[in-house]
């Protein structure tokens, strides 16, 4: 019976990120209508784009291979089991042992290695494009990430995110410059993988300037709903990440009853709560950038990623 409980607070936790995930793209939608004084679209709205989606006929090229029909459910696939490794609201699940950000950083690349084939594979100009700069992206995003990885691995002695959860809400860890420039780097990692401002807008459909929607342009139906709703996932598995490493406040334990689990939930809503108008003020307030200064942008990611981890080499203090 203790471990039914337990494989069903784990399909909770995957079920509860699929069910966030348009919530939290329509949340942060509304808000940025809302500060550029417009109604702007209901917070469910993602919802409703969603089912008109499904709802319509697939239309397919007559080049298209079985790559670009199997591409959505396995970009949909990996990133599902990435952000449902994420600890949300509690540590010590089932898959916590899986739950390893080297893992995690790997599902992430073989979704984007199938998105890119996918966009090659009807041979569109757009898909080129936009297959090519998202390569550009992932050669740096990937190794800032990796950087990420090793400077937390090294603080906390382990990549599993639990163990790093439960290590940062110990009271001896304290303000680091080491972890401010970590969150700093992960922070522009996120922002340039989920085609965030400055470094894409996901509000428009500019053929010289867009990246993720150039790769999708000849997906429709279904096909295009589910990767729409792995994009929508992607953005909540950096607002959970960053929450269990740098925010772990409130977070339960696995064997706890279901008020520190409620208390948990409580929390993380608030988390996404607080971090969706944060990046909706962010956005309003900057402008988007070149495409050929994105290598520059993640290079600061990188080197400030690399920084963190030489000053833990140098003084574990730091």
């Amino acid at each position: 019976m203790e471990l039914i409980g337990k494989v069903l607070v784990q399909l909770v936790q995957l079920l509860l990120v699929l069910a966030l995930a348009p919530l939290l793209t329509g949340y942060i939608r509304h808000l940025k209508a809302r500060l550029l004084r417009r109604r702007g679209p209901a917070v469910v709205q993602p919802y409703r784009d969603l089912l008109k989606l499904i709802r319509k006929e697939v239309v397919l090229a007559d080049n298209a291979s079985w790559l670009f029909r199997a591409a959505p459910y396995i970009i949909f696939a990996a990133t599902l089991i990435a952000a449902s490794l994420v600890p949300t609201f509690a540590t010590g699940l089932v898959f916590s042992p899986a739950a390893d950000l080297i893992a995690i950083v790997a599902l992430l690349g073989a979704a984007r290695f199938f998105l890119a084939l996918a966009g090659l594979d009807v041979g569109t100009s757009f898909g080129g494009i936009g297959s090519s700069r998202e390569m550009m992206i992932a050669s740096l995003a990937e190794p800032a990430m990796l950087m990420f990885v090793f400077s937390l691995s090294l603080l906390a002695g382990s990549t599993q995110l639990s163990s790093v959860a439960d290590f940062m809400q110990r009271p001896e860890v304290g303000l680091r410059v080491s972890l401010a420039l970590s969150l700093v780097a992960l922070i522009m990692v996120a922002i340039a993988e989920n085609g965030r401002i400055p470094a894409d807008n996901p509000a428009t459909h500019l053929e010289l300037t867009m990246i993720h929607e150039a790769m999708i342009l000849e997906y429709s139906g279904r096909h295009l709903a589910v990767i729409e709703l792995a994009a929508y996932l992607k953005l909540l598995l950096y607002f959970s990440l960053i929450a269990c490493v740098f925010v772990p406040w409130g977070l339960a334990t696995a064997g706890e009853g279901f008020g520190a689990f409620a208390i948990g939930l409580g929390w993380y809503v608030a988390k996404l709560a607080v971090g969706g108008f944060l990046l909706a003020v962010f956005e309003t307030g900057t402008a988007k950038m070149r495409v050929f200064r994105l290598s520059d942008f993640l290079g600061v990611a990188l080197m400030l990623g690399l920084l963190a981890a030489l000053l833990l080499f140098v003084s574990r203090g730091l």
